[in-house]
C-alpha cells in the first residue's frame, strides 16, 4: 500500500507526462489512423493549387550556364580574369582565385517556346516542354559545399536532423493513398553526398520520414510474408502487437509507439500495394519507350554512372513517380547523384543530361495527356550552380570543370499552379549572381508551400522551445507572387 504524498506524486508525474505528449499523440494517432482521411480532412491555410509534389533532385549542382543560362559575354570573355575586388570575400570549394580565369560554354543554345526560353543542345527533349515550364534563373543559397547545400534545399537549413520537405508536406496535409506512404524516395546514381538526411522527418514523428523505395521488383525489402505464414496469421500478429504497444503507450505516453505501429499497420497494406506499384506490364509499350525505360547506357560514362543501368534507372523512376502521383502520394523525390563536374564537364554532364532529358520530359507529357499536370507539382534542380570560372586545382589540367556556386542557379517548375511557358529572373552578363528578381532557397520553399494552400509560418511544430517551420526563423522569406497562375 502507497502512502497519500507517494500516490499524489505518482499521480502528478502521470498528468504531467500524459498532458505533455497526450494531447500531441491524440492528434497524431488521429492523423495516423488513416492517412487518407487525413488528406480529406487537412486544414490548408487557402484553396491550394497543387495536391501532390514530385521533386527531381539532381544532387552534385548542374551547370546552368551549358544547360539553360546562356551567356555570350562570358564566350567572348573566355580566358580572362575577373575583377580581384569581386573574388576577394568569395568562397570556393576547390578554385583557387589567384590564378582563375573566366570560362565560357561550349554549348550550342538556342530559344523555344512562345516565350523564348534558352536551352542549350544538351536538353532537345526538355526544349520542347519550353510552354509547359516555369523556369526561375535567379536561385542562390548561403551554401558552397555540397552536403550544407543539398540539406539547405531539401529541409530549409544546411543542419542536421531538420524534417525535409517532403516531411512537414505529410505532417500538414497527410496523403491520399492510405497503401501506399505518404512519401517516397527513389534514388539513381551514384548516391547523394546528403543521403538519408535528405529525406529524413528530424524532429517530426518518424511516420513522416521519405520510405527508400529500391528498384526492381521488390520496392520494399522483407514486406512479403515467409514461407508458411498466411494473410490471416499474420493479421492476428499485428493485433497482438498493436495491443502490446498501445500497453505501451498508456504507461510512457511516446509518440513514436503510435508511428510503430502505423508502419506496421501499413506495410501490411502495401503488401499488395507496392508490387502493383512496381509492376509496369500494364504501361503501354508507347509509354515505355516515351520514358526510355530500356534504354542502355552510353559506352563512355560520367560522374553520375552508378553501374550499368543508371539511364534505364532514371527513366524507371520517372514513369514510377507517375504511378505513385496517380495513386496519390503526396510527395516523391526522385534523387540523382551526381553533377559535380569539376573536370571533364563535356562527357560527364552529356552523360547526365541525356539521362535527365527525355525522362523527365515524358513525365511532363504524360502527366499533361492524363489530365494530372495542374494538380502535380513538378521541380527539377541542384543545391546551387557552377561558377563561371574554370576549376584551376593544383594537380588537374585547368578549366576543365566548374567549381560550386552559390551566388546563382537555375531551377525549373511545371503544372501545381506555376504559369507555364514563364522564365523569372535573370542573371548579371557573366552569370556571376542575380541582377534582377533573386530568388533566395527559402523564398522558394515559401512558394512551395503557397502552391499547396500552406502559409509557412503557419506550420509549425514545437521543438526545443521554438515553433520550428520549414523557412529559416531568422530570415524573412517571401512567396514569389508572380510564378504563380
Amino acid at each position: 500500500m502507497i502512502s497519500p504524498e507517494e500516490f499524489y506524486l505518482r499521480t502528478r508525474r502521470d498528468f504531467l507526462a500524459t498532458s505533455a505528449s497526450g494531447l500531441g499523440g491524440v492528434a497524431l494517432a488521429h492523423m495516423l489512423g488513416s492517412d487518407a482521411n487525413a488528406a480529406e480532412n487537412a486544414l490548408t491555410h487557402f484553396a491550394p493549387r497543387a495536391k501532390r509534389c514530385i521533386f527531381l533532385f539532381m544532387a552534385g549542382a548542374p551547370s546552368q550556364l551549358d544547360l539553360f543560362d546562356y551567356k555570350p559575354k562570358l564566350n567572348e570573355l573566355d580566358g580572362k580574369k575577373m575583377d580581384p575586388s569581386i573574388l576577394e570575400k568569395m568562397r570556393f570549394a576547390f578554385l583557387k582565385k589567384e590564378s582563375a580565369t573566366l570560362m565560357g560554354s561550349k554549348r550550342t543554345f538556342h530559344k523555344h517556346g512562345q516565350a523564348g526560353m534558352w536551352f542549350s543542345d544538351l536538353l532537345p527533349h526538355l526544349a520542347s516542354c519550353a510552354d509547359d515550364l516555369c523556369m526561375i534563373k535567379s536561385m542562390h543559397t548561403t551554401q558552397f559545399n555540397h552536403h550544407p547545400g543539398q540539406l539547405m534545399m531539401q529541409c530549409g537549413e544546411p543542419h542536421f536532423g531538420l524534417p525535409s520537405i517532403g516531411s512537414w508536406l505529410t505532417y500538414g496535409l497527410g496523403s491520399e493513398n492510405e497503401n501506399l506512404p505518404g512519401y517516397v524516395v527513389l534514388l539513381a546514381g551514384r548516391g547523394s553526398s546528403g543521403g538519408a538526411t535528405l529525406y529524413q522527418s528530424g524532429f517530426l514523428p518518424s511516420s513522416f520520414a521519405g520510405v527508400r523505395f529500391r528498384n526492381g521488383d521488390e520496392p520494399v525489402l522483407n514486406l512479403r510474408n515467409p514461407k508458411g505464414i498466411s494473410p490471416g496469421v499474420q493479421r492476428r500478429g499485428l493485433d497482438a502487437l498493436r495491443k502490446l504497444n498501445g500497453i505501451a503507450h498508456e504507461s510512457i505516453s511516446d509518440p513514436e509507439i503510435e508511428s510503430r505501429i502505423a508502419a506496421y499497420e501499413l506495410a501490411f497494406r502495401m503488401q499488395t500495394a507496392a508490387p502493383e506499384l512496381a509492376d509496369l506490364s500494364g504501361e503501354s509499350e508507347k509509354t515505355l519507350e516515351a520514358y526510355g525505360v530500356d534504354r542502355v547506357d552510353p559506352a563512355t560514362g560520367g560522374r553520375g554512372k552508378g553501374g550499368s543501368r543508371t539511364w534505364s534507372t532514371f527513366s524507371r523512376n520517372c514513369l514510377l513517380a507517375r504511378r505513385l502521383a496517380e495513386r496519390g502520394v503526396r510527395f516523391v523525390n526522385l534523387i540523382h547523384a551526381s553533377w559535380d563536374q569539376h573536370s571533364n564537364l563535356d562527357k560527364e554532364l552529356e552523360f547526365n543530361a541525356g539521362m535527365s532529358d527525355q525522362p523527365v520530359a515524358a513525365l511532363i507529357a504524360d502527366l499533361k495527356e492524363r489530365g494530372l499536370l495542374d494538380e502535380t507539382l513538378v521541380v527539377w534542380g541542384g543545391e546551387f550552380g557552377r561558377t563561371p570560372l574554370g576549376e584551376n586545382r593544383p594537380g588537374r589540367k585547368p578549366n576543365t570543370g566548374r567549381d560550386h556556386h552559390p551566388n546563382a542557379f537555375t531551377m525549373f517548375m511545371a503544372g501545381g499552379g506555376v504559369k507555364p511557358g514563364f522564365h523569372y529572373g535573370e542573371t548579371d552578363d557573366i552569370g556571376w549572381e542575380p541582377a534582377r528578381n533573386p530568388v533566395h532557397v527559402n523564398d522558394f520553399h515559401a512558394t512551395l508551400l503557397h502552391l499547396f494552400g500552406i502559409d509557412h509560418l503557419k506550420l509549425t511544430h514545437r521543438h526545443g522551445g521554438a515553433d520550428k517551420r520549414l523557412t529559416s526563423l531568422t530570415r524573412e522569406s517571401k512567396v514569389i507572387h508572380d510564378l504563380l497562375t
